[in-house]
């Protein structure tokens, strides 16, 4: 299993621009529109942020993995972004997030769902990949690195 299986380069976002939680959780959402006509992103923003209410997806490091199931989904879907000067994110180490990878997952996968997070988390684990991923130059740079991976 490949990340690039669930993630089109039209869904990297090399510098957001928000500056609070539901802002990025927005601008995260916002692609997703012009893949995906059908999607109701409102709605998915909305499950997002019920979603930031039972706790922060911000896991520390300058990272956050907001994630959340959607009934009409067909399949997992991964939106990439990062944000140079940092969001507040109530992550768990107090610290402003970087790297936000959004996972949407259909609702009757669990286990699919399960497996791409355990993936996102083994990757942004590595010290070397978040350097590579925050130094990257462009979106093509993101996109290579994401390839790779």
């Amino acid at each position: 299993m490949k990340l690039s299986d669930y993630l089109a380069k039209e869904l990297i976002l090399p510098e957001l621009e928000s500056e609070t939680k539901s802002d990025v959780l927005n601008e995260l959402v916002a692609p997703l529109g012009e893949q995906y006509p059908e999607m109701d992103t409102d709605h998915a923003v909305r499950v997002l942020l019920d979603r930031e209410r039972l706790g922060s997806t911000g896991i520390g490091d300058g990272i956050a993995i907001p994630h959340g199931k959607l009934e009409d989904l067909e399949k997992v879907i991964v939106v990439v972004g990062r944000s140079r000067k940092g969001v507040e994110f109530e992550a768990l180490d107090h610290s402003p997030c970087t790297i936000f990878f959004l996972v949407l997952a259909p609702e009757q996968v669990a286990g699919m769902h399960l497996r791409v997070l355990a993936q996102i988390s083994r990757l942004l684990k590595d010290e070397e990949f978040r350097k590579a991923f925050l130094s990257a130059d462009d979106l093509e740079a993101l996109w290579a690195l994401l390839k790779s991976v």
